[in-house]
Parts: C-alpha cells; structure tokens; sequence
C-alpha cells in the first residue's frame, strides 16, 4: 500500500493584500464610481467570455488536485452570502513548486475574487450542502484551458483544509 502525506492546512481570513499574489478581491463600490483599480481586472480577449452560475454539492475538505488557466482570469463568487473555502497557489509556480506554496482563503459571501492569469486554484470547498456560484471565464476555459495537476499521483500528497 502506498503511502502518502495527508498536510493538514488552514485557512486564514481574505485581506486584498494577503490574497493579491493569486489576484483580486471586489467588494461593492457604489454606484456612478469611475473604473479604476479597485474593479476586477479581467483578462477575457482570448476568446468568448462566459458568465454563468454554476452549482457545486459540498465534497469536503480534502484535496489532492490543483488547476490553472493560462488564457483568462477567472471570477468566482458565491450567491447567497455564503462563505467559502479556495486553496491557491501563485500563477508563476510549476506543478512541481506549487504544492509547496499552497494556502487556503476563507471567502466571505459578501465578495468576489478574481484570480489571475496561471493562478493555481483548488476548490471552493464549503461545508453547506450545496452552494450557487457565479463564474466569469471563457467558453471554452473547461475544455481547452484545464491545466491540472494530480498532487497525490505526482508528489505523494493529499491538503485537509482545517
């Protein structure tokens, strides 16, 4: 039987400044505010954008894959103000240093975030049943822009969000 390292992580409260390595946090701004660096700064030229909800049943807190998109950003957010749980790692790591540098956010519902370009993600991870969430990437994100790693199969490890 193989064995394999099970890293207990934790997850620590969202700050933009704490979360600006991976990309953005957006919280409301009111209305008739310029554009400006306080907005998602999205990255969708490469082909057709997509927004769409997107509907995830809860799978716990263990995970042993991480993925990235090298063509887009991408936005997440969750409906409903609930709160959520995303492990990242930054866009300028390999697969083999990624696992390395991986930590995990507690995201408020009362925000979105925007990763960027390349950003290593995992998740969202939630403890409700089931929770709505907004998506903003391309098209085709899931089909030709899906670059995975198996973290387990690759370097004998397995991340349980505490």
């Amino acid at each position: 039987m193989e064995t394999h390292l099970l890293r207990k992580i934790p997850a620590q409260p969202l700050s933009p400044e704490a979360f600006r390595p991976f990309g953005q946090v957006i919280v409301a701004s009111d209305d008739h505010t310029p554009f400006g660096g306080a907005d998602a700064q999205l990255q969708l030229q490469n082909g057709i954008p997509r927004f769409y909800i997107m509907r995830l049943h809860q799978r716990g807190r263990k995970f042993h894959q991480i993925t990235r998109h090298q063509r887009c950003t991408q936005c997440l957010g969750s409906l409903g103000g609930k709160e959520w749980l995303l492990g990242v790692a930054p866009p300028d790591a390999t697969a083999l240093t990624a696992w390395e540098q991986i930590v995990v956010f507690c995201i408020p519902g009362n925000c979105f975030i925007k990763l960027e370009v390349g950003t290593w993600h995992a998740g969202p991870y939630f403890d409700d049943s089931c929770i709505d969430f907004y998506n903003l990437e391309l098209s085709d994100t899931n089909l030709v822009d899906y670059d995975t790693c198996n973290l387990l199969e690759h370097y004998g490890v397995e991340f349980e969000i505490v």
